[in-house]
């Protein structure tokens, strides 16, 4: 409702889209450079992801490689690399979150909520 019964100032609506446009690009930016972790077996195994959920790295402790078990190492590097997404997932919530609501609570196509 606008106060006094007037209509809404187009030019300021424009604004306003416009500006949480460049915010979003922003943190979508932002996101693409930090990095973050995620690890299975106690540390054997580490993979890192951008926010955006890029793979960054995979880091495997000699340890964990057993040459009459790879399914468990293949395991490991899954589970290490679901949990760098899910923490991806959790940073792209807390950064994007707040703007998506913003833009009609909608949600942003792809990024899973």
């Amino acid at each position: 409702m606008i106060p006094g019964g007037g209509q809404p100032n187009m030019q300021q609506i424009l604004q306003q889209a416009q500006k949480m446009q460049q915010d979003l690009a922003r943190a979508q930016e932002e996101l693409a450079r930090t990095e973050v972790d995620g690890q299975a077996g106690g540390g054997l195994v580490k993979a890192t992801v951008t926010g955006a959920g890029e793979l960054r790295s995979l880091v495997i402790d000699p340890k964990a490689v057993d040459p009459e078990d790879t399914e468990t190492l293949a395991d490991l590097v899954v589970a290490a690399v679901q949990a760098a997404n899910e923490n991806a997932q959790a940073l792209q919530q807390d950064k994007l979150g707040p703007l998506a609501q913003g833009l009609g609570g909608g949600g942003i196509p792809g990024l899973g909520f």
